[in-house]
């Protein structure tokens, strides 16, 4: 049996309460978006939320960046009173906690949930920018994050924290702008696709581009959208989000109706499961943004340029890099290599592995052990942590599992 680490579904005492979802411009033709891969956006909106108090220092600030398919509700009750996608973690008393910490969670540039991407309008044309969206990199999305900021009054964020995707930029950011955090918070997240990673992504947006309603990717023009498309491409990242052990746990082989139909239609619970997954999410994301995201990821290999990490040893950044061991998607291996990159510079790296029975999802589960991590790793005060980088902190090679540590 899997090693089942201490699990709370719901997190306890109340959260961050109502929150509502603002939008920033952060450039314009005067200062216009100058992006990685060529290009340019003359005008770029980024939809934020915030939680906490900003101290009169302004040095109490952690930026969330979000996952793949996440948005700017980290945490709270929308006016839906649909609770935020990491509202376990972030909220008064929690890992990240709102009574001490000020908190900006904001949705990425070619997201679909109030930040410019491709269903925006160019303002160019007066249509919908579609596939003449320019490429996107996972710089110029740490690039609108440090715009947003210092809209914000905020210079230097006491720690950037991100799982999955959102590890990716915590780890772009702490690369190539050190000068503006004290700490970068890795979860689940890789520097480097494998050929694997890659081709699950090239099957989920090859079933977007060949459903007859992509239209070449004209579909809001023509009043259709690609949602078979979508929904098969969110099934089968689904299927890479959990591990075996979860599969069988949640639903063994387990017929949805009692007994076997016999049929090509729905009939276990898993088909049940993962046909709800794929409708769900056409209500709350995009074809476009799919398509547009997860080829960031693909392209995304930081350590590939030889002086990597040259700034952050100019610069020293504290990281913690967490992964859970049945994370099949980006497995522990993704994470030990992002700390051999950053402890062969010198820098301070806590790593840990935790016990988890859920796969890649376990980062956004409320896991007393891995919580309890982030909160100590934030709560350090930062000047005892600081190092320049002929120093090396104490390094943490272990294996978590419920309450227990073993090094």
């Amino acid at each position: 049996m899997p090693r089942q680490p201490a699990l709370r579904t719901q997190p306890v005492g109340p959260g961050v309460g109502p929150v509502r979802t603002r939008v920033a411009t952060v450039a314009t033709p005067d200062n216009p978006l100058d992006l990685v891969a060529g290009g340019r956006l003359d005008h770029v909106e980024v939809a934020y939320q915030t939680y906490g108090t900003l101290s009169p220092q302004r040095d109490n600030a952690i930026y969330i960046c979000h996952a793949l398919t996440g948005d700017a509700h980290g945490a709270g009750l929308d006016e839906d009173s649909k609770p935020g996608w990491w509202d376990n973690i972030i909220g008064p008393g929690r890992a990240i906690d709102t009574d001490r910490w000020f908190v900006v969670c904001s949705n990425l540039l070619g997201g679909c949930s109030g930040t410019t991407g491709p269903t925006s309008i160019n303002p160019d044309t007066g249509q919908v920018w579609g596939l003449d969206f320019p490429q996107i990199d996972m710089h110029d999305f740490v690039e609108v994050h440090l715009r947003l900021a210092a809209q914000l009054g905020i210079s230097r964020f006491h720690a950037v924290v991100g799982g999955s995707m959102g590890g990716m930029q915590a780890l772009d950011w702490s690369l190539t702008r050190p000068d503006t955090l004290d700490n970068a918070v890795i979860i689940a997240a890789s520097s480097r696709l494998t050929a694997q990673n890659i081709a699950f992504s090239a099957v989920g947006r090859e079933a977007i581009v060949r459903d007859p309603d992509f239209e070449d990717g004209a579909y809001l023009n023509a009043d259709s959208r690609p949602d078979t498309g979508l929904s098969i491409a969110r099934m089968l990242a689904h299927i890479t989000y959990l591990s075996e052990d979860a599969f069988a746990e949640k639903f063994g082989r387990t017929h949805q109706f009692g007994q076997s139909l016999r049929g090509f239609g729905v009939d276990f619970a898993v088909e049940s499961y993962l046909d709800h997954q794929g409708e769900t999410f056409l209500s709350r994301f995009d074809p476009l943004s799919y398509i547009y995201l997860t080829r960031v990821m693909d392209y995304f290999d930081p350590f590939g340029h030889p002086q990597a990490t040259n700034r952050v040893v100019a610069d020293p950044v504290n990281y913690l890099v967490v992964c859970f061991d049945t994370d099949w998607r980006f497995s522990p291996s993704h994470s030990r290599r992002i700390v051999r990159h950053l402890e062969g510079a010198g820098l301070p790296v806590t790593f840990a592995t935790i016990a988890s029975s859920w796969g890649h999802d376990s980062f956004l589960m409320k896991l007393d052990p891995y919580h309890d991590l982030v909160r100590a790793f934030l709560e350090v005060p930062a000047e005892r942590r600081t190092v320049r980088a002929s120093a090396r902190a104490p390094h943490f090679d272990g294996h978590i599992c419920d309450r227990e540590v073993s090094r």
